[in-house]
């Protein structure tokens, strides 16, 4: 009885691991299959589920992250084609029984807030796909280099200095280059000025975090403030006979604008024992240190800022009605109903403010909102019955909105009574940021022991430096 017990045993064992076999091979057959194949496979599977529930709709679920732009983008597009599919099921609800039915809602819910944990994914991924690396020449294993490295003979021997002033607080070879090179290395208040590679490196990544940033214009100046002259009106012409006297015409007015440069700054900190470790890119990781929590700050302050300490935001400055515009002042837009769009012609405003501005403005002009407000423009169709926003028509580029680029910024309010949360308009022209030239960082092994303090320091202003090119969507009566 025992020899049989153990027999059957030893069968049941034999069948386990042929089934864990056959599934082994059967992932791995998959695993190579081509992806159109896979494709087809996923749609007939997916045809079989609305054969079986026919009125069912279920929001993309990733069970894994994409490793891929490319992937990433593919299961936007699928999410995408899931919403229309099932807001479309919506409307036709609102439609026929004048409202929807909550569980339709819920579900096109969902699938809106995975579309948004999806896009966010692929802005992710493209992020880290466009972050160069700081060093142009790599070394093997052994510290030989490999690849030609561009950089001059100055530069890589600054670089070497400051790597020596980050990892062992030896300043002599930096000190040695401003006497070689008389130029201001040190500040005033100490702390050495970073290499080009890594000051560059930053304002790259700047460009890519803070939506603001990228659309607007930058300017790199060397003193504490910018001061630019700009003509509200220009010169004054009418026509004349040809033996008529001609009397003075008027004088444009030229009104002066300010841009002072704010400090901002990131302290990030370090034990020894990994400066010691040589393996560690210490420039590398000073720039994803720093640049995050600059470009926090910094997106905040573009759009926010109200001026003190910081740029001032372009909605901190005084927002009126478009018709009664005037120069110093944000134009708005109102969309007729207290925190929401109003129900018969919800797009109309959308035309209106893109048409507000000057035609020269308005064919360079973007959308910024938050992901929440895009949420809610995605369920907007036109008259013919068109999604007025569109995703990506390949990979890198951006969502539009009526044909215009959106650019996302999560500082920008969401959809409440009263608040401005949709800007549109030629934000290069509009919106202005200063850049002080240098990045600088003061080793301080002192405060935080046993750790190194690396107080990095930045300045930048910004504000807006034309009122008439920026107009604001404001959710009121």
């Amino acid at each position: 009885m025992n020899e049989q017990a153990m027999e059957e045993s030893g069968m049941v064992h034999r069948a386990s691991q042929r089934t864990s076999q056959l599934a082994g091979q059967l992932a791995g057959d998959r695993a190579g299959q081509p992806m159109g194949e896979l494709a087809g496979e996923r749609a007939d599977e997916r045809m079989g589920e609305r054969a079986g529930h026919a009125m069912a709709l279920v929001a993309p679920e990733v069970k894994a992250a994409p490793d891929t732009v490319t992937a990433a983008f593919e299961d936007f597009m699928q999410a995408f084609e899931a919403f229309k599919e099932g807001n479309d099921q919506r409307l036709s609800e609102i439609e026929h029984k004048l409202t929807a039915d909550v569980v339709t809602r819920d579900k096109v819910e969902r699938i809106n807030k995975a579309m948004d944990e999806q896009s966010r994914l692929l802005d992710e991924l493209a992020l880290k796909k466009l972050r160069p690396p700081l060093s142009r020449a790599g070394r093997d294993g052994q510290g030989h280099g490999f690849g030609h490295d561009q950089r001059s003979p100055v530069d890589a021997e600054h670089k070497a200095a400051f790597e020596a002033y980050i990892r062992r607080g030896d300043d002599a070879a930096l000190r040695d280059l401003d006497q070689k090179s008389l130029n201001a290395g040190v500040s005033g208040e100490g702390g050495y000025l970073v290499p080009p590679e890594t000051d560059g490196e930053i304002g790259r990544r700047l460009a890519v975090i803070s939506p603001i940033r990228a659309l607007a214009t930058v300017r790199q100046v060397s003193g504490s403030v910018l001061k630019k002259p700009f003509a509200a009106a220009g010169f004054a012409a009418g026509w004349v006979a040809e033996t008529v006297a001609r009397p003075q015409t008027a004088t444009p007015e030229l009104s002066e604008l300010s841009f002072p440069t704010m400090e901002l700054y990131a302290m990030p900190a370090a034990s020894q024992a990994l400066l010691d470790d040589a393996a560690v890119d210490i420039e590398a990781w000073i720039a994803s240190e720093v640049d995050g929590a600059f470009a926090e700050q910094e997106g905040t302050a573009f759009v926010s800022g109200d001026g003190i300490n910081k740029p001032k935001g372009f909605l901190s400055y005084t927002q009126v009605a478009d018709s009664a515009w005037t120069w110093g002042n944000i134009g708005f837009k109102a969309t007729g109903v207290a925190g929401g769009f109003a129900a018969s012609g919800a797009s109309d405003v959308l035309m209106d403010v893109i048409y507000a501005l000057k035609a020269g403005h308005r064919q360079n002009g973007s959308f910024v909102m938050s992901r929440r407000t895009q949420g809610e423009i995605r369920k907007l169709k036109d008259a013919d019955g068109n999604y007025l926003w569109q995703p990506p028509a390949r990979v890198g580029d951006t969502a539009s909105l009526v044909g215009f680029p959106v650019a996302e910024a999560e500082d920008m309010p969401t959809i409440a009574a009263g608040a401005t949360a949709i800007a549109f308009g030629d934000f290069r022209a509009g919106y202005l940021v200063v850049d002080r030239v240098g990045v600088r960082v003061l080793r301080d092994p002192y405060s935080a022991k046993p750790y190194v303090l690396f107080y990095t320091t930045k300045r930048v202003g910004g504000g807006v430096q034309n009122f008439e090119a920026i107009k604001l969507v404001k959710f009121s009566a």
